[in-house]
C-alpha cells in the first residue's frame, strides 16, 4: 500500500543518489514502482513533497529535544541537556553524511515556511524549559518566548546549518560550554 511515509522514504532515497537539483517526483514514483501520479495522490506537487521531506527531517531534530522540555526537575539542567542535545543532534547529521546533510540543509532553505516552523518549535521547547526555570526560582523573571529566542541566537553557532564548516573545529564543546556560562549567568535569579 502507497503510503505517505513510503514516499517519504522513497523520496529520501532519490535526493541521496541524485540531490536536490535531479532528484524529481518521476525517481519517486519510480523507486516505488508507481506512476507519477499516484505520488501526487498524496503530494500535490514537487514542492509540497520536498516540504514534506524537510519537514521530517526537521522532526527527527525536535521530536527528542521535546521529550527534555517536558522533563520535570531543575530548568537549569534541563536547558543545558536540551542546548547540547540540539547542538549534538545537528552535528551528528552533518559529520554522519555530509552529502545528505547538505540535500536537507538546501531543502529547508526552500522550504522556509517548514524551517520557521522547526525554529518556532524549538523557540517553545526552549520557552517552556525557562518559564519552569522562572517559576522554580532558578531564572530571572523575563518574558520566556523572547529569551527563548535569545538562547537560540547565542548557540546558533552550534546547531544552525549555516554553521555546519565549524562544527569539526577543535574546542567546539568548549566554546558551547562557555557560551552556556554566559547564558545561565544572564537567565540566573538574583538574590
Amino acid at each position: 500500500m502507497l503510503t505517505p511515509d513510503r514516499i517519504l522514504d522513497a523520496a529520501e532515497d532519490v535526493l541521496r543518489r541524485f540531490g536536490p537539483a535531479k532528484a524529481n517526483v518521476v525517481d519517486v514514483a519510480r523507486a516505488l514502482g508507481v506512476s507519477h501520479g499516484s505520488v501526487y495522490r498524496h503530494f500535490p506537487t514537487k514542492a509540497a513533497l520536498r516540504d514534506a521531506v524537510a519537514e521530517r527531517w526537521l522532526n527527527r531534530v525536535s521530536a527528542p529535544l521535546a521529550a527534555i522540555a517536558a522533563e520535570h526537575g531543575p530548568a537549569t539542567g534541563r536547558l543545558w541537556r536540551w542546548i547540547e542535545a540540539l547542538s549534538l543532534a545537528k552535528r551528528k547529521k552533518v559529520l554522519d553524511d555530509p552529502e545528505l546533510f547538505a540535500t536537507y540543509h538546501e531543502l529547508s532553505l526552500d522550504a522556509r515556511e517548514v524551517a520557521r516552523e522547526h525554529v518556532d518549535t524549538l523557540a517553545r521547547q526552549a520557552a517552556q524549559i525557562i518559564a519552569d526555570g522562572i517559576a522554580r526560582g532558578e531564572f530571572a523573571e523575563t518574558d520566556p518566548a523572547t529569551t527563548a529566542r535569545a538562547v537560540l541566537n547565542a548557540t546558533s553557532r552550534f546547531h544552525h546549518p549555516a554553521h555546519a564548516a565549524e562544527w569539526t573545529e577543535p574546542g567546539l564543546e568548549d566554546d558551547l560550554r562557555a557560551v552556556w556560562r554566559l547564558v545561565l549567568s544572564g537567565l540566573a535569579a538574583r538574590a
